[in-house]
């Protein structure tokens, strides 16, 4: 059977390919290093995800490595990402991995505000800790609105020496699992506990 690394690992390899570039203002793009249409490995149930480009964290031994450069990846347009996602009408919701998504949080908070009108959830990994996030969101409305718009944020960098094989969608055993809504908390309750896994930080909404 296929840990979740490798499992993730055949996902991202058959990711589609780049889009081609598109005339758009710059401040409509996203840039992406992969877009996968179906993915159970990336938040519960099936989900639409984005990994965003470009990481400022760069943890040794991450698994995207190829996501860390700021100006790699394919720029890819707000609305192409929704048509893409409106094609997937039996996936949950949407998913912002990366690299670093809240690098790019004011167009993904946009994103994550038409799932939320088209009925989905909006799960974001990130390498800050929430209250990082909090702290930069005084000054960044876009951090401040990509918060908003978070139903599940799993949180804190990617620790080779605590690698988590065991424990549902986290790296490593230092993450948390932190429901930033009601939404969240219903995708909180869908991650399982297992018995004999390390203990995941969990945080309900109240």
């Amino acid at each position: 059977m296929l840990d979740y690394w490798e499992r993730r690992e055949r996902l991202f390899r058959k990711s589609p390919e780049k889009e081609k570039q598109e005339e758009i203002r710059p401040d409509q793009q996203i840039r992406l290093a992969s877009m996968i249409e179906e993915s159970i490995v990336d938040g519960p149930g099936m989900r639409f995800v984005l990994f965003t480009q470009g990481c400022p964290h760069r943890c040794p031994g991450c698994h995207n490595p190829q996501t860390h450069a700021l100006n790699g990846g394919t720029m890819v347009s707000f609305e192409r990402v929704l048509e893409r996602y409106d094609r997937q009408p039996h996936v949950r919701g949407i998913t912002f991995s990366g690299g670093e998504p809240f690098l790019q949080a004011g167009l993904l908070a946009k994103v994550a505000e038409a799932v939320h009108q088209r009925g989905g959830d909006v799960v974001v990994y990130t390498g800050y800790q929430l209250e990082r996030l909090q702290e930069l969101a005084k000054g960044n409305a876009g951090i401040l609105a990509l918060l908003g718009e978070t139903d599940l944020l799993i949180d804190g960098r990617f620790v080779q020496e605590k690698r988590c094989l065991e424990a549902p969608f986290v790296g490593s055993s230092n993450q948390r699992l932190l429901a930033l809504s009601l939404l969240g908390n219903l995708l909180l309750n869908d991650i399982p506990v297992l018995p004999n896994g390390p203990a995941i930080e969990r945080v309900t909404y109240c």
